[in-house]
């Protein structure tokens, strides 16, 4: 009954988050997209709190696979797509967040029986690379490319900074050593692949080398 009631919960939460992403709208599409990004990797402490059947855990994360190509091939959730004449709108970057959940709700809910390391993976694709790419529009600062990825100073700080304050707190709970030297060696890593990764591969790269990194160091 309980997991029952998280596949409800799941279902409210996102609901929840996809209405309130239109008032975002009023800012700009990509606002509303980020604010997604962001708000959705908090379905993982629903799955957390409510999954202990690994069938019902990775329900809402396969369905959204199907659901984001979906929209992504036929524009069906607008608030989550790019304009037309978005750049980057070949991007599959919405299917690969799906695939990211269901590929570390699979392993870290079966297997592992630790969902605690696909949550440092989830929240550092969710606030690490959504909060780079709000800050790093939103503050001015220098811009360098890696490739064909386009970024700026400020949001791969960002991204560092998020990623180091997840991957301290998670070190503190699961290890008794080298704690800051494995949060900052983690947080360098992934700002330099989040970097590097480009359309959208940053949703794929990013949570799943975080949390094998995770597990590495514990």
């Amino acid at each position: 009954m309980k997991n029952v009631f998280g596949i409800i919960v799941s279902v409210v939460f996102i609901g929840i988050i996809m209405i309130s992403a239109k008032l975002f709208e009023r800012a700009g599409k990509e606002a509303s997209r980020k604010y997604m990004h962001i708000m959705l990797s908090n379905w993982w402490i629903i799955a957390m709190i409510f999954f202990d059947n690994i069938f019902y855990a990775c329900l809402m994360p396969a369905l959204f696979v199907v659901i984001n190509y979906l929209s992504y091939k036929n524009n069906i959730i607008k608030v989550m797509e790019r304009e037309e004449n978005d750049e980057n709108k070949e991007s599959l970057g919405t299917v690969y967040y799906a695939i990211s959940l269901l590929i570390l709700t699979i392993v870290t809910f079966g297997p592992l029986k630790n969902p605690l390391i696909g949550l440092c993976g989830i929240a550092v694709m969710g606030y690490g690379d959504g909060l780079a790419a709000v800050i790093g529009q939103s503050i001015k600062s220098p811009e360098y490319r890696i490739g064909k990825s386009k970024k700026t100073v400020a949001g791969s700080f960002t991204m560092f900074l998020i990623t180091l304050i997840i991957m301290t707190g998670f070190f503190t709970y699961n290890v008794t050593n080298y704690i800051v030297i494995k949060a900052i060696l983690v947080s360098i890593l992934i700002t330099i692949v989040e970097a590097v990764s480009v359309k959208g591969t940053d949703n794929l790269t990013v949570p799943l080398l975080t949390s094998a990194l995770a597990l590495l160091m514990i």
